[in-house]
């Protein structure tokens, strides 16, 4: 009898550090990494919140130079990256440390692709395309959501093609991440809540995602049950540590699980949404997650069923349409309850943008691996729902 195997699949993650007071650790990791000078990219935001000041201390004690860069907007461009990495050059520097969301951290990924490579960051776009391995990189993430810290993306937006850019490569993966629960005290309730929501869809996507595997299987599942459980918490005791750490580990399993087997339709509708017309990645996600379930569902019952189990459902005795309707409602109130509740309308999305966007969407990576191929139609079809 021929025995069947699954199928062969790669597993790549930085070393990291979790746990309150892991930023402290900064300037220990830059040394051992043979750090002379560190080029620390961050955005005025978390220097005002004052973690930045915690690395700054950290890398003095050990006697690591530093150069404090912030010129990084949410959705980082292009531009901004090609004028980072200048900077890096001309500041003798050898290491990056980033501070912040998934905009600080993809600025810092790309400065070290193109001072290793030495071409314009828009030409590394999609899979495997980056040759050498940039400078060491330590990733010390303040929001519990995008995971930038610990996954093989860098996303970049193309300010003249009004398109974000989805660089996957093993060479972006950080050296270090230090995971530092306590970053994320600073956020308010509805960064906390759009953050969250963006960790539980790498969960979710990675789950049903054709390139899963048992691995990720494993952390995303971990990743949908503690995101479920205690998002809605967090937001409500901002000042409970503990929360705040259960959604940050949440955000890291969610990371391990998307890295690997990447996202979906979801994300390709979100990286649309963000290059086209600058709108926050978290809550695009947010509101187009359930609309896509919908979608993908019947390309995939049985893994939503398991999803449908970790967010907290008792579905047992339900028919299969009950089931599909539960998971829905349950997402939608998951979304309600963290105070996420209007539609892309509601972010300025027209009607009249939606062929535009779908365009873009559909030649974004991340629709690889989606579950449900859609077309053009589809697609277009699901953002009128989510407006």
């Amino acid at each position: 009898m021929k025995r069947e195997y699954p199928e062969l699949r790669k597993f790549v993650a930085p070393e990291f550090i979790f746990g309150v007071g892991a930023r402290h650790h900064a300037g220990r990791y830059a040394a051992n990494l043979g750090a002379q000078k560190v080029f620390l990219v961050t955005d005025p935001g978390v220097i005002e919140a004052g973690w930045v000041k915690d690395v700054e201390e950290s890398l003095t004690e050990a006697g690591v130079a530093y150069t404090l860069y912030s010129k990084v907007s949410p959705n980082p461009r292009a531009e901004e990256v090609m004028a980072a990495a200048a900077a890096f050059r001309s500041n003798g520097c050898n290491a990056i440390v980033a501070v912040g969301g998934g905009s600080p951290m993809d600025c810092a990924k790309g400065v070290g692709i193109v001072s290793t490579n030495r071409r314009h960051i828009l030409e590394f776009e999609g899979a495997d395309q980056v040759s050498l391995p940039g400078p060491p990189l330590i990733c010390i993430p303040t929001t519990g959501g995008t995971s930038a810290d610990v996954s093989q993306f860098a996303i970049i937006t193309n300010s003249q093609e009004k398109v974000k850019i989805a660089i996957v490569s093993k060479m972006v993966v950080p050296d270090v991440s230090l995971v530092d629960p306590e970053t994320l005290m600073t956020m308010d309730p509805y960064l906390t809540a759009c953050t969250g929501l963006d960790a539980l869809t790498h969960a979710i996507e990675a789950f049903v995602s054709n390139a899963s595997s048992p691995i990720t299987d494993m952390h995303a599942l971990e990743a949908i049950r503690m995101i479920s459980e205690n998002l809605v918490p967090a937001i409500r005791n901002p000042n409970s540590i503990e929360l705040r750490t259960k959604v940050m580990l949440g955000s890291l399993e969610a990371g391990l699980a998307f890295s690997n087997a990447i996202l979906g339709a979801v994300h390709a509708m979100a990286h649309s949404l963000g290059g086209f017309l600058d709108l926050p990645h978290g809550e695009c996600n947010s509101i187009l997650l359930p609309h896509v379930i919908a979608y993908n569902y019947s390309a995939a019952p049985e893994r939503f069923l398991v999803i449908g189990k970790a967010m907290g459902l008792d579905i047992r005795g339900m028919n299969s349409v009950a089931k599909r309707t539960a998971i829905l409602r349950r997402v939608a109130q998951l979304r309600r309850k963290a105070g996420v509740g209007r539609g892309l309308s509601g972010l300025g999305v027209k009607t009249a943008d939606l062929s535009v966007l779908s365009g873009k969407a559909i030649k974004d990576p991340c629709m690889v691996t989606n579950p449900r191929r859609p077309n053009l139609r589809d697609i277009e079809v699901i953002y009128e729902e989510a407006l």
